[in-house]
């Protein structure tokens, strides 16, 4: 029997003499690896954490005491010692473990949270909650030096240095993010690492212990100890090796194996890959284009820029709100931003795109991966909410491509807009097979044409292939249909209005959320869409959907050629 075998909560973690504690560590590195590299998830950070986990369990009393894991992917050693070991096997599958700290879980998680620089938020307003009700429970959060390049971090610790409160900030400096972390704040960690004091935390009122070897139990333990002793806020500043223990990951020189993919997934180009490839091509063709990534530069596709125009890819950290104000600056300049990043991270901009960007009409280009349905990673990083929430800035052009082609296309055509901000989304997944249209009319393409027809399928992006798969057999069905691609969603295009108004039903099908939908605004067309015309939009539903494969979560609700057929049929036979 292992170490681990005998560890079914926190309690038993703190029952162990420490002589014990560096092969306890070893055994969950050895888990962890084994299980994530079948299942995929978040790797590398995990393995950083050990050590620092174990000591947490031993000096806190979870849940009691609340733990907070700022970006939650460092999360795993938490979940093996919470009594979660056994349920690794459904790590990131549909009904299975989360790939985060999720409250729906287990008592010893708070908060779902995969978006950085959020905890100490949360932490702030944690103490100041639980000290109003008497509470003597004690608060610890859990942040790398990545998230802490994020502005929202240091809102919190300007907060938290006027308080009392006894929160505990567990400092997890490995140096990176995704990437070696950028800013001056890595320079200033990296000098206290090498003892140079005094620290900006101590300047702002904190108080500070630190550094400590990460990777040392013991070290760790002793330093929560004297933190916790302390009453008030204290980052304790722990040093630590992000994929520790792996020789793949530590020898990894991109991300050090941040996140791995399954045992035998693979397959050919993604979307991510088209866009990396077309937009180091356009840099090659415009001097005036610039990148921005949120600390994603390999994830969001721009290694292939970064290495042709090293001068003009601008890593700002993660921190969105600044990356799109920067962007418009740099637009002032008269530069052409592109700004790569996940769809569900730019939600945390949107007042800057909205006031900053917009309100100055600056040709400012969003390229929004992971949209729609993300899959594994759940319903913090599902990209459901662009399409429906850019719509409403004014002069912003929204294109969703079907396949490759079109991606490049629409790319091209984003960054070659001179007067507002365009913005480009594309899903998580394998590029689509090239799908040639008929012909194009006004904005839109033509994927199928029935003269006849009396239903319109208005295919939405990569809905376009299930779409016309559905199409194919609705015609088996005595159903003659049209499908088109409207290619840009926003603004709405009059060519389509005109053209849903020959037909008796239209719907939409986006891989979006329905509220603010394209459907929706077709349907709130004026009355040139004729009496006889109705509108109907098939999209995601309103709520935050659980994660697992891209292909479970659209079948699910439908958006499939199976699905899509049964909706048309139905919707043509209540409304005879």
């Amino acid at each position: 029997m292992t170490l681990l075998d005998a560890i079914a909560g926190p309690g038993d973690v703190r029952a162990l003499p420490s002589a014990d504690l560096p092969a306890l560590a070893d055994e969950i590195r050895w888990f962890l690896v084994d299980r994530v590299t079948r299942t995929g998830g978040h790797l590398g950070p995990s393995l950083g954490v050990v050590e620092l986990t174990i000591a947490l369990h031993r000096v806190f009393d979870s849940p009691h005491d609340v733990l907070l894991f700022d970006t939650g992917h460092q999360a795993y050693a938490h979940k093996v010692l919470t009594g979660r070991a056994d349920a690794f096997a459904g790590l990131r599958r549909a009904g299975g473990l989360s790939g985060y700290p999720s409250a729906a879980e287990s008592p010893h998680d708070v908060i779902e949270n995969s978006h950085a620089s959020t905890a100490l938020s949360y932490a702030d307003g944690l103490a100041k909650g639980l000290r109003l009700r008497g509470s003597t429970r004690r608060v610890v959060a859990v942040v790398g030096d990545g998230a802490l390049t994020g502005g929202m971090a240091w809102e919190a610790l300007n907060n938290l240095a006027t308080t009392r409160h006894p929160v505990v900030v567990v400092l997890n400096d490995n140096g990176r993010s995704y990437a070696p972390t950028a800013g001056g704040l890595a320079e200033h960690l990296a000098e206290l690492r090498v003892g140079e004091r005094p620290t900006l935390f101590e300047a702002l009122g904190l108080a500070y212990v630190g550094p400590v070897d990460g990777h040392d139990v013991v070290a760790v333990e002793r330093a929560l100890v004297d933190a916790a002793e302390m009453g008030r806020p204290v980052v304790v500043h722990c040093a630590t090796r992000k994929g520790k223990g792996h020789p793949p990951a530590e020898q990894d020189p991109a991300d050090r194996l941040h996140a791995v993919s399954p045992t035998g997934s693979g397959g050919g180009a993604t979307w991510t890959d088209v866009f990396g490839e077309e937009i180091a091509r356009i840099g090659g063709q415009r001097d005036d284009v610039v990148c921005l990534t949120a600390a994603m530069q390999g994830p969001t596709g721009l290694d292939a820029f970064a290495s042709l125009f090293p001068d003009r890819l601008f890593d700002v950290g993660i921190a969105e709100q600044h990356a799109v104000t920067s962007a418009a600056g740099l637009a002032l300049a008269g530069m052409h931003p592109v700004v790569a990043v996940y769809s569900t991270f730019l939600s945390r901009a949107f007042d800057q795109v909205l006031l900053d960007v917009a309100l100055h009409r600056l040709p400012v280009t969003f390229v929004l991966d992971r949209a729609g349905i993300t899959g594994p990673d759940g319903p913090s990083h599902h990209g459901m909410w662009d399409a429906s929430v850019l719509p409403v800035v004014p002069g912003l052009r929204l294109a969703a491509p079907r396949d490759c082609a079109s991606l490049r296309e629409l790319l091209r055509e984003a960054v070659a807009v001179e007067d507002g901000p365009t913005a480009v989304r594309y899903p998580k997944a394998p590029a689509s097979a090239d799908i040639p249209a008929l012909r194009r009319a006004g904005r839109y393409d033509v994927l199928r044409e029935e003269p006849d027809a009396v239903v319109l399928v208005i295919a939405v992006g990569p809905m376009a292939g299930p779409c016309l798969a559905a199409a194919e057999e609705l015609a088996g069905h005595g159903v003659p249909v049209t499908v088109v691609d409207p290619r840009w969603t926003a603004p709405l295009d009059p060519d389509l209005v005109e053209l849903a108004a020959g037909h008796r039903f239209v719907l939409a099908v986006e891989d979006t959320t329905t509220p603010g939908a394209l459907g929706g605004r077709l349907a709130q067309a004026p009355a040139v869409l004729g009496a006889r015309t109705r509108v109907g939009t098939f999209a995601l539903p309103a709520g935050f959907l659980p994660h697992g494969s891209r292909e479970e979560i659209l079948r699910a609700h439908g958006l499939d050629a199976a699905g899509i057929t049964t909706t048309v049929l139905k919707r043509l036979g209540e409304h005879c």
